[in-house]
Formats: structure tokens, C-alpha cells, sequence
């Protein structure tokens, strides 16, 4: 059991790299996906793009737009959105 614990705990915390389109956001360096959901929120933060009418969706400006492909996300379709864009 430990064994799939380790092997469960290195894949998700081995190094992906970006998309272009992704890596305009957070960088283009190798990141586990913890990293780059946490540089995600900061760039979100940052530039104030969470719906003040509902915190949990996401305004997408330009840059945002291109990894997910429309205007509004929720923070769970957020997550599949990016996962595309790692590898």
C-alpha cells in the first residue's frame, strides 16, 4: 500500500510543462500542478478577476481566455481547463 501512496504522491508532484498559452500566465519552467493552480490564483488575484457577484467564477481577460477558452470559468472547470494545458 505504501507503494501507491509514493507512486500517487510523485505523479502529482512531478514537474509538467506549460502550453504557450499557459505559460504567458505562470512561466514557462517544468511545475508540479499544485504550483501552477497556486501561480493560476495569484495572476487571478492580482488583476481582481473573480466575479465580485459570485466569488467562485472567474472573469477571464485576454491572457486567461486563451488556456480557457471563454469569457467565465468556475474555479472546478478551472481546474480540467489547465490540466489540458500541462503535460
Amino acid at each position: 500500500m505504501a507503494n501507491t501512496e509514493t507512486s500517487k504522491s510523485s505523479a502529482f508532484m512531478k514537474a509538467l510543462t506549460p502550453s504557450p498559452e499557459l505559460a504567458a500566465i505562470i512561466g514557462a519552467q517544468p511545475l508540479p500542478r499544485t504550483e501552477a493552480t497556486k501561480r493560476l490564483w495569484d495572476y487571478i488575484k492580482q488583476r481582481n478577476l473573480q466575479n465580485p457577484a459570485n466569488k467562485r467564477n472567474i472573469l477571464c481577460d485576454a491572457a486567461l481566455r486563451a488556456v480557457m477558452g471563454k469569457d467565465e470559468v468556475t474555479m472546478f472547470e478551472m481546474t480540467g481547463l489547465v490540466s489540458k494545458h500541462l503535460a
